[in-house]
């Protein structure tokens, strides 16, 4: 069973825009689905089981264009999510996201990571509508 899913999107946006949106935590309710608000430590997500307060650690680093999240969720269990902004000439850029399958038992896993692909899918759709909207997020 594959354990992770690969998904990326072309944002007409430089890179330096699409980054600086992405690597700000506060962003993040705005273009996924789980967060509900977050800030440089923590985050507050509606999970399957109702809404959770994590620990949120984002590592950003501009040059290489790498934004990478690890949540620690109240039981000690942790997910990460790793994303990186290339750019595409010098007006466009391409977004990639690699989604790990969440941190639950192997039974509770079935269709989980699916599901989650399928969400993804839609949040890289909302986070290229925003950046490339008029008002210049």
């Amino acid at each position: 069973m594959q354990n992770f899913d690969v998904q990326a999107v072309s944002i007409e946006a430089p890179k330096k825009r699409v980054f600086a949106f992405v690597a700000e935590p506060a962003n993040l309710p705005r273009w996924t689905a789980a967060f509900r608000a977050a800030d440089r430590r923590s985050a507050r997500m509606e999970t399957a089981e109702g809404t959770v307060n994590v620990k949120l650690e984002t590592d950003s680093r501009e040059l290489p264009g790498t934004i990478d999240w690890r949540m620690t969720f109240p039981d000690g269990a942790v997910a990460a999510a790793f994303s990186r902004v290339t750019p595409d000439g010098d007006s466009a850029s391409i977004f990639s996201f690699v989604l790990m399958a969440p941190p639950a038992p192997l039974e509770a896993l079935e269709g989980a990571l699916e599901k989650q692909r399928e969400v993804l899918a839609g949040e890289l759709s909302r986070l290229k509508q925003i950046l490339e909207s008029d008002d210049r997020s």
